[in-house]
């Protein structure tokens, strides 16, 4: 047996199976097997549909008081994931159809169920007033064999993290192959899980086990298996305090799950001959439900009159018109047993032709049909109830699929006592399914008929994992549905779908779902392969992530206060980021091997998170500006996952302290962790970084020849934190000059210092008639593009000047370029030495640079008075100068 599931309260359960029969006396049976179970440990870790980390955060939730009805609707009804589906009244019929006219019906499964008025399919005709019985009618309900197969769900689904977790329940499967191999046991047949799990088994017994997985009680014995048969169906009723037991003869069993005393033996509830294939306790202690393989549907009542225990039994469906395969009766939570329409004990039913929902109090009535059309005759039916919240109410809903379309039906009563049934949006599947499960109300796990689990989004009908469970051998009921025990006494029909049956197999409880499977070996080896994937961090903070954001898929999410969630989770993602860098570094190979672990820093991961709404820029994708020497390596890697989350998080403190001190106990992992940094600076969501990190930043990209990368970071930096000097020696001394202008103006708003710098290298050549070097004219462009961005209040090389800062940058370069000397002017300089300098450099630019500039700022008084200033100088220059 394995179990996915959600955490709520459960210890982690596991069983299997083995088929070693051994003859040993019954009357040392529970004896033996209870000296079996003390020298057992069993597993007590947890079994989650959210991983690990969800057990952790629910955890830390107050136990939620007990609401009325009202009450939970309202805090339903606050969630911000309320079912939004449009809904479609169903419209009324004229006369209410009675058990008896169903039943007297003729089913056509090859006719397709057609609505008489098409008009009805028009939403706005529709009587919204309509209420009583109603006959379900839609176009989906027709011919569907022009459809073909259903529009396939996105295989290209978002990541969300593992939101189920598989685990094998070990404590059970030895004790279940204990009780094969000593006391003839069998092999397991059925399952029912609440507060205990029952296992029924081929031979007659039902083994209660508690969530410890200790062996409570062992219920029957071999002799009763051989009279009765195997154990077809379980059912616990909603204390826990009875469990009845169904036989593959027809015998029905009651027990007392306190003392483990037998208190009723029911041999005439339905009629002989047929194997009971389902049998289920309803909210009322005194009310079961037993379906058998003929195809009949029996209520049975429990009374104790004088001391004695009988069972009266009725006849609610009738095999003779349409057998039925499937029931499920409605059950409603503690906080929800004041619900209005739980006083009419609704009971839902499928046959192979329509699905039934009946009412069994306070009088038996059909509240509704609906009939399947034409569909796949093998395909298996079924039935699953949930309360979901819709606007502002909640009220039950019924999922129902034969084949591979669930439908959805919402039930409310109103005010006069009158139910309507709605139709919810449907679920178009590519595969037929063989069993539906609800996890929660957005949420629910399919097994599909090649035995592989989907989870899905109702609401958005995203599919958010896929688990293929085909090795593990599922065990199927078809030999109850045939009633070979009986002597195969059942309609071919039934036993087509019994092929595929698998209703006493699967049971769920509290978000976890219990699969009853035979090869115990493959489970094993299904359950390290999917742990390999659980223990891979990266899917821990997604999932984290997403319960931080509110988006947590599969699971309700953490109730309370949005900031106290969001900081319980930020905590617990500390910690997880803590332990991924441990191991990060503990799993590191040979450090001999620098290839090795550089491939080891950048290997693939899971995947990242977003910031900022886009992912991380690749390390192998900077900008046009930049150019990198290293492959693109760094898309889904170790250590900028580290990164993403502690940025998301905001916790600088954290990525440049104990982070980067974890990695630099490495040198290759040290300098993985730089080079990462380049592409959150890249797109400015790593604005600021610590005056060491800047120091050992320079050091590694001057050691890797990096420095074009290195300038692109420096101009998208915050710089007032660091060594000012120490950075504008560095970018002068490697050529670095965008970085160093950048520098002076951000760092210490000195916008005149870098010009300086810059006349001084090419001023000199340009006086003495000399030719510049390639250097010298990237200088001398670079110089024309920088004067032109601080007349026009640009920034260099990105960017704008402060607003307040424009007028006073502008008058410093004016000032500066009609100066009479440069600051170190030697004896022989001549005037205006900055405006001769960019005459000589390139005149017809340097031209433009000041046409544009005037145009720009023709309206500007001061500007004016520059302007004709400047046409002097020119003049004066030109008149002086033999070139001109």
């Amino acid at each position: 047996m394995i179990a996915v599931g959600r955490p709520r309260g459960w210890k982690r359960l596991d069983s299997g199976v083995v088929r070693k029969p051994l003859e040993v006396g019954t009357g040392e049976m529970e004896e033996e097997l209870k000296m079996e179970n003390q020298n057992l440990d069993p597993d007590q870790g947890s079994c989650s549909v959210t991983d690990e980390l969800s057990q952790q955060l629910l955890s830390q939730e107050a136990p939620s008081p007990k609401l009325s009805v009202i009450e939970l609707s309202k805090e339903l009804d606050s969630k911000s994931d309320l079912i939004d589906d449009k809904e479609f009244d169903i419209p009324q019929v004229d006369t209410p159809p009675t058990l008896e006219s169903i039943l007297n019906e003729t089913d056509d499964e090859e006719e397709p169920f057609v609505l008489e008025d098409p008009c009805l399919l028009n939403v706005d005709n529709i009587d919204t007033h309509s209420y009583d019985t109603s006959s379900v009618a839609s176009s989906d309900s027709g011919d569907r064999t022009h459809l073909k197969r259903k529009k396939k769900l996105h295989d290209s689904f978002s990541i969300h993290g593992s939101v189920i977790r598989l685990s094998l329940l070990k404590g059970i499967s030895a004790q279940i192959a204990s009780a094969a191999a000593k006391v003839d046991a069998g092999t397991p047949t059925a399952i029912a899980a609440s507060s205990l799990i029952a296992v029924g088994t081929s031979h007659g017994l039902a083994l209660i086990f508690d969530p410890n997985q200790a062996l409570r009680l062992c219920l029957g014995s071999t002799a009763v298996g051989a009279q009765y048969g195997a154990i077809s169906a379980l059912s616990i009723n909603n204390d826990c305090s009875r469990l009845l037991c169904g036989f593959a003869k027809g015998e029905i069993t009651m027990w007392d799950l306190a003392s483990g005393k037998l208190l009723r033996s029911i041999t005439d509830a339905h009629p002989p001959g047929t194997a009971i294939l389902h049998i289920k306790f309803t909210d009322d202690p005194t009310l079961a439900i037993c379906n058998d393989s003929g195809g009949s549907v029996f209520e049975l009542s429990f009374k104790r009159v004088m001391g004695v225990r009988t069972c009266e039994s009725r006849c609610l469906f009738s095999g003779s018109k349409g057998e039925v395969c499937c029931i499920e009766p409605l059950h409603a939570k503690t906080e929800l047993r004041d619900h209005p329409i739980t006083q009419y004990s609704l009971l839902a039913m499928a046959s192979l032709t329509k699905i039934l929902v009946i009412g069994l109090k306070p009088s038996l009535k059909v509240w509704m049909t609906f009939p399947y059309g034409r569909m796949d005759p093998s395909s298996v039916p079924l039935l699953a109830w949930h309360f979901v919240a819709v606007q502002t109410s909640v009220n039950p809903m019924l999922a129902f699929c034969r084949g591979d379309v669930v439908h959805f039906l919402l039930v409310k009563r109103d005010e006069s006592g009158a139910i309507h049934v709605t139709k919810q949006k449907q679920l178009h599947l590519h595969y037929d399914l063989i069993n539906f499960t609800w996890i929660n109300s957005r949420t629910v796990v399919l097994l599909d008929s090649v035995e592989k689990l989907h989870v899905i989004d109702r609401q958005t009908q995203e599919e958010l994992e896929t688990v293929e469970i085909s090795e593990v051998q599922l065990v199927y009921n078809s030999s109850h549905f045939k009633s070979l025990a009986t002597g195969g006494n059942v309609s071919q029909a039934l036993a087509l779908v019994g092929e595929k049956a698998c209703y006493q197999s699967i049971s769920n409880c509290g978000g976890q779902i219990f699969y009853l499977v035979c090869a115990r070996d493959d489970i094993e080896e299904l359950e390290r392969n999917h742990l390999l994937k659980q223990e891979c961090l990266n899917e821990a903070l997604a999932l984290a992530w997403s319960f931080h954001e509110g988006k947590a898929k599969a699971v309700v999410g953490l109730s309370g206060d949005e900031h106290k969630r969001k900081a319980v989770v930020a905590d617990r993602m500390v910690e997880i980021l803590i332990q991924y860098a441990d191991r990060t570094m503990k799993k590191c190979p040979d450090q001999g091997k620098i290839q090795v672990m550089e491939q080891y820093f950048q290997a693939a991961g899971t995947g990242r998170p977003s910031v900022g709404g886009q992912r991380s820029p690749a390390r192998g994708a900077p900008p046009p500006a930049t150019a990198t020497h290293r492959p693109a390596q760094l898309r889904r890697d170790m250590v900028p996952v580290i990164v993403d989350y502690c940025l998301l998080l905001q916790r600088m403190d954290l990525l440049f302290s104990q982070m980067y001190d974890k990695m630099s106990e490495n040198s290759v992992a040290k300098g993985v962790f730089l080079e990462c940094l380049e592409p959150y600076i890249l797109s400015d969501k790593l604005v600021g970084i610590t005056a060491q990190i800047m120091k050992d930043l320079l050091l590694h990209f001057q050691d890797k020849h990096l420095m074009a990368n290195m300038e692109a970071c420096i101009v998208h930096m915050d710089i007032t934190s660091l060594d000012i000097q120490q950075v504008v020696l560095m970018c002068w001394e490697n050529h670095l000059y965008d970085a160093m202008i950048y520098v002076y103006n951000s760092g210490m708003n000195d916008f005149i210092t870098p010009m300086e710098k810059l006349f001084k290298v090419i001023a000199p050549p340009l006086a003495a008639g000399k030719s510049l070097s390639d250097e010298q004219v990237i200088m001398g462009n670079k110089l024309l593009v920088y004067i032109s961005c601080c007349l026009a209040g640009r920034a260099y090389p990105l960017g704008n000047i402060p607003e307040d800062l424009v007028p006073l940058v502008k008058n410093q370069v004016f000032e500066f370029l009609i100066r009479l000397h440069s600051a170190e002017a030697p004896v022989d300089e001549e005037v205006y030495p900055y405006v001769r300098t960019l005459l000589h450099f390139d005149t017809r630019e340097f031209l433009n640079v000041l046409a544009l500039t005037f145009e720009d700022f023709k309206n500007d008084k001061q500007a004016v008075e520059y302007q004709q200033r400047i046409v002097d100088i020119l003049l004066k220059c030109v008149n002086e100068t033999k070139m001109f």
